[in-house]
């Protein structure tokens, strides 16, 4: 039995009489401890799995004495080509990596992004778990694409199944910055409620009835500039584009989203010239991941990671506090 997998080895086992008769997918569960079942059944799907030299099914029964090799087949696929890029790194161990992730950096390959990700970089600087979507190694969560802030990524097996663990049973504690429209009525607040694809656009997530994955982001304020304002929100769920939603759900949508109703015809109907200009200048959700605490996959030590905004987040703050000061002194 191993505990450590070495990306792209061969590994080998010898059937005991005692192992007679179990699944093949169960008896490699069993051996290699860093490799979840679902992983091991692709391997042995996409044919990386041999008994006797020969593939089989992950319902394959074993008998004593079969020879079972696994390889760990190194991915060549042309859009997971390490490219190096600058990482502005929070923290980094063995088993994990955590990076400010800047706005505008798509985190893994997908449709209209085959390179130049977030996964491209990180491979360029570190070996990355194996596991979970072909395109997506070691990635355990995700930030849009113009959200910045702090995203963790697992280096190890371990690492990889225990951070998804963590996110599944919401152990990992999120914190976020968002620039908003308006000013709540109140000082904070909870959002609860079901999230799901939008009935006629289905590029964009909606609150919906009877129907969706319940949701819930509890928020306070923390500047209050008037026609807009500075929240901090933590989410206890993971959901799609779930903080725009919600904040869009309750008349005070992200700055500079466009698609959730926080773009430039919002900007354009605020009364002050010089607050209206500022914020027609937003070119993206002014939404930042500011916090991030889980505990070590392995140690088990609290980790927390505290990511500086950006320049054109703390630009664009500055300068709704300053036009607020200023109306303020008249």
């Amino acid at each position: 039995m191993t505990d450590k997998i070495s990306p792209f080895q061969e590994y080998d086992f010898r059937v005991s009489e005692e192992q007679s008769g179990q699944r093949l997918d169960l008896f490699l569960s069993a051996m290699i401890l860093d490799l979840s079942r679902s992983h091991l059944k692709r391997l042995i799907n996409e044919k990386q799995v041999v008994v006797n030299g020969t593939p089989a099914k992950p319902s394959h029964e074993i008998r004593a004495g079969d020879s079972i090799s696994v390889k760990m087949v190194e991915e060549t696929d042309e859009a997971l080509r390490p490219t190096a890029m600058h990482l502005d790194i929070l923290y980094e161990d063995q088993d994990l990596i955590i990076v400010n992730k800047p706005p505008g950096l798509v985190v893994h390959p997908g449709a209209g992004h085959p390179e130049g990700t977030l996964v491209h970089g990180l491979l360029s600087h570190c070996t990355l778990a194996i596991q979970g979507a072909p395109l997506r190694p070691g990635i355990v969560h995700r930030l849009d694409k113009d959200t910045s802030g702090a995203l963790v990524a697992a280096k190890s097996e371990r690492a990889y199944l225990n951070l998804i663990g963590q996110f599944k049973e919401r152990e990992v504690k999120k914190e976020y910055l968002a620039m908003v429209y308006g000013h709540p009525d109140t000082g904070e607040g909870e959002i609860s409620s079901l999230l799901g694809r939008h009935p006629t656009d289905r590029k964009k997530i909606a609150v919906l009835s009877g129907r969706g994955r319940p949701a819930l982001s509890l928020w306070r304020v923390v500047k209050d500039w008037g026609e807009t304002s500075l929240l901090s929100v933590r989410i206890e769920t993971g959901r799609t584009h779930q903080i725009r939603v919600h904040l869009s759900h309750i008349g005070h949508p992200v700055i500079g989203d466009e698609p959730y109703g926080g773009g430039g015809r919002r900007a354009k109907n605020v009364k002050c010239g010089p607050v209206r200009d500022a914020l027609l200048g937003a070119n993206r959700q002014m939404l930042h991941a500011a916090r991030l605490e889980f505990s070590h996959p392995v140690t088990g030590a609290p980790v927390l990671a505290i990511a500086p905004p950006p320049e054109d987040f703390k630009d664009l703050a500055e300068k709704l506090e300053a036009l607020s000061r200023c109306r303020q002194s008249r």
